[in-house]
């Protein structure tokens, strides 16, 4: 009999076990699985929006309750011996109740729970119970538990497995979740079931290999089958399925070749030869290595895919909705896609999340984009004493071998930032020799990986030097942070270092305009009204704004000048630390911004807001991305100019570098006949003096070509340039269902941007930052409902560019 399943999705329904400040409610609440509470409550419009306004904070009761889920259900006997309820992911603290009997005791939402129920179940009618308990009543219980340890946000989330964010971020919200997240479902088998599958898939030479470890419940005297690429191999259970596979076309991250993927298949069989259970994945053939060694400089950290020294462009990833179940397979796909359009080739997995459902895994393995998983500890001191290692370490297994198929996951990483905080942020002195997680990143995980996943490395802490006698975030060894910049001195800063890999850094922004009128309704909306405000989750984050502006931009007259001011900043900034770190390529071999997405509408770090909208910083990081990048940089004896190159060609062509005034009359030009970057690799010239040292810095600035890749260099800041006042003809024409938006400049525009989302909210641009000299064009294609022309199009706060800020 093969193995069957059935879901149970359909019928369920929500009531408040114990209320806690929560109005009145109705016995039965439809519910829907996978779900939450929240969501429920908000279908059956009981609760408001958190996300608009400052409901966030309207709904915090439903976070302290206990709520019941509840589902009747028919159940017909097969003949199986065996059926287990098979729960994927229960946030957080829950039991579970079949027809009136306990069936299980679970406080973990990032594992799978099993439970044989074959005794329990009914012929016909069934009832099926989950009574979740809030997570800040079993969080008061574990801190009266444990001793105090260090958190640098609210709440007990270090003391539990549940989502650390769901306590709220300097970006996210505090609307703690319940509910069942993942689908349900019972499963029936007679004498045996794959319980487990470890597939290490590698290359050797030319060829691919597979060794498929299976663990098999039951099974004595039955066969596995596994099959790839027509390569068959049939083995007794017990035995380790061994698969060489010929010549097999090679994955890669996209931008230096293409992502195929293959079928690998396992089949249970009986003596017979009927299969009674199968399991199958996706998997991609390729080699991997991180390269930590020490050289003259301190310690490299270098990804190496298919013996290739890849450069890492990358973003940090967290959930994107507080609402896990929302996130479909589709949306995971779109955000993805955004990431990809942005030349970003690794996401981070950040350890103050989940570990994504296979949805974003597969989509990932899909577009080559590469992943890095942290393990779920952030930013706090873990207990390493009570329930909390057993329960790690079956969170670990399950998850190391869930993913480990997964061709794009190239890192395991122990936690976030927790190293460094027991290095830097007080916490021996409150730790006082107790426990703070140490055991879990230098011992536990990487035994966990080297035992069930030997393919890939494990790194202990972002950020982390590779030893505990060197400082955790030494630029000069394994991977480092760069948060004094935005936190405490201005992105000019970011030249000041060198870091062998940044694996975060970031500048905040408001969110578009069409997200955040969407989500706050103020009236005035200003930076400082109530909406906005309590859309600003980071401490001081709107006098950091301010701050940041300083010695760059004037300071916004308006909130429309606020807005455009500290987006525009938020994306120079951060172009103007990937480009420099890009030109020490070799010493630098990576960047990961904070942050690339939002869960929900905010005031952040990200380039994509939390409605999916495109900030301004998108169109930066993209530009500052390109495998083609021509950047001027400043060194000891001048300028330079910088062609780097990660593509698979060699770059070479003449480089001409113009000093130009505002009005566009060329004062100096200088022609290179040939710069040649070779492939995956980096050139650079000096700019003779005569071209590089201005007569006047307020009204001029170099411009250099190379084939089509463009940079501009600036001798001043904006607060000590004489910009023009901007001028430009507007012409529109429809193409399609689109529209071609053509601006010719009559005057320098510096930094040009279309804010089509202030015209419709659905409306976008393909195009943003742009600057144009006098009699340069650009053509922008649009996205747009409605009907367009050029004086909507040329008027504030649509047409908006660097010389409008005074």
């Amino acid at each position: 009999m093969p193995l069957s399943r059935q879901p149970l999705e359909q019928g369920w329904t929500l009531n408040c076990a114990r209320p806690v400040g929560a109005p009145t409610l109705p016995d039965a609440i439809p519910a829907t699985v996978p779900g939450t509470v929240h969501t429920d409550l908000l279908a059956a419009r009981l609760i408001p929006d958190p996300y608009l306004d400052l409901n966030e904070i309207a709904v915090d009761w439903v976070g302290r309750c206990d709520w019941r889920y509840e589902l009747d259900f028919d159940w017909h006997d097969d003949g199986a011996a065996n059926v287990d309820l098979v729960c994927p992911g229960l946030d957080t603290f829950a039991q579970i109740v079949l027809n009136g009997a306990i069936v299980g005791e679970i406080a973990n939402m990032n594992r799978e729970y099993r439970f044989d129920v074959r005794g329990l179940l009914r012929e016909g009618a069934n009832r099926l119970t989950v009574l979740f308990e809030s997570a800040w009543t079993r969080g008061a219980a574990l801190a009266a538990q444990y001793e105090p340890r260090p958190n640098n946000y609210p709440g007990p989330a270090n003391l539990m497995r549940k989502m650390a964010c769901n306590f709220g971020w300097d970006w996210g919200p505090t609307l703690v979740t319940a509910g069942i997240w993942k689908p349900i479902r019972l499963e029936s088998w007679a004498r045996a079931r794959i319980a487990g599958m470890r597939p290490e898939v590698t290359l050797e030479g030319a060829d691919g290999r597979v060794r498929v470890h299976v663990v098999v419940e039951g099974g004595e005297g039955l066969t596995l089958r596994a099959s790839v690429a027509g390569v068959i191999v049939e083995l007794p259970v017990g035995e380790v399925l061994d698969l060489a596979v010929p010549g097999p076309a090679i994955w890669w991250p996209h931008g230096l070749g293409s992502q195929p993927l293959y079928d690998l298949v396992v089949e249970l069989l009986d003596e017979a030869g009927a299969v009674t259970d199968s399991w199958g994945r996706k998997i991609g053939f390729r080699s991997l290595r991180l390269d930590t060694s020490k050289d003259d400089r301190g310690t490299a950290f270098t990804f190496i895919i298919n013996d290739v020294s890849v450069y890492i462009c990358g973003a940090n990833w967290i959930p994107d909705d507080c609402f896990l179940p929302r996130v479909t397979p589709e949306r995971y796909a779109a955000r993805i896609a955004q990431a990809k359009a942005a030349n970003i080739n690794m996401l981070r997995v950040w350890g103050g999340g989940i570990y994504e459902t296979d949805a974003f895994y597969d989509a990932c393995d899909e577009a080559g984009m590469l992943v890095w998983q942290d393990f779920l500890f952030a930013c706090a001191a873990y207990p390493e004493e009570g329930d909390l290692p057993d329960e790690i370490e079956a969170e670990a297994r399950d998850n190391i071998v869930r993913l480990m198929p997964h061709p794009s996951l190239v890192l395991w990483n122990g936690n976030n930032e927790n190293i460094w905080g027991w290095f830097d942020w007080g916490w021996q002195g409150v730790l006082e020799g107790r426990s703070w997680g140490k055991g879990y990143y230098l011992d536990l995980l990487p035994r966990l990986v080297t035992d069930l996943d030997p393919t890939r490395p494990y790194w202990a802490g972002s950020p982390y030097s590779g030893a505990m006698d060197i400082h955790p975030n030494d630029p000069a060894h394994g991977c480092s942070h760069v948060w004094d910049v935005w936190n405490d001195v201005g992105y000019e800063h970011y030249a000041g270092s060198v870091p062998r890999f940044c694996s975060e850094f970031g500048w905040q922004a408001p969110p578009t305009w069409a997200t955040l009128a969407q989500s706050v309704h103020d009236q005035p909306m200003t930076p400082t009204s109530p909406g906005v405000w309590h859309h600003q989750k980071a401490t001081i984050g709107n006098d950091k704004l301010l701050r940041g502006l300083a010695g760059h931009l004037p300071l916004p007259a308006n909130m429309d000048d606020w807005h455009y001011a500290t987006q525009l900043n938020q994306a120079r900034a951060i172009r103007f630390g990937v480009e420099h770190w890009r030109s020490h390529r070799g010493i630098n071999m990576g960047a990961i911004v904070w942050q690339l997405n939002d869960c929900w509408p905010v005031t952040s770090w990200a380039a994509v807001d939390g409605y999916g909208r495109l900030k301004p910083l998108w169109y930066a990081l993209r530009a500052a991305y390109h495998p083609h990048l021509l950047t001027i940089q400043k060194r000891d004896d001048g300028l330079q100019v910088f062609a780097v190159n990660e593509r698979t060609l060699f770059w070479r062509g003449p480089v001409t570098v113009k000093r130009v005034r505002f009005d566009g009359t060329v004062l100096a030009e200088w022609t290179h006949w040939r710069l040649c970057a070779d492939r995956l690799d980096i050139a650079s010239l000096a700019i003779p003096a005569d071209v590089a040292v201005p007569d006047n810095p307020r009204d001029e600035m170099l411009v250099a070509t190379m084939h089509d890749s463009v940079a501009h260099y600036y001798f001043n800041e904006d607060i000590d340039l004489d910009l023009p006042e901007p001028l430009a003809d507007i012409a529109v024409a429809r193409d399609g269902g689109e529209w071609l938006v053509t601006v010719t400049a009559r005057s320098l525009l510096k930094e040009l941007c279309l804010f089509v989302d202030r015209i419709h909210p659905d409306a976008s641009v393909d195009e943003m930052l742009v600057t144009l000299l006098p009699g340069e064009s650009r053509v922008f294609r649009l996205s747009c409902a409605v009907e367009l022309d050029g004086e909507m199009l040329a008027a504030s706060p649509v047409f908006r560019c660097a010389n409008q800020l005074k």
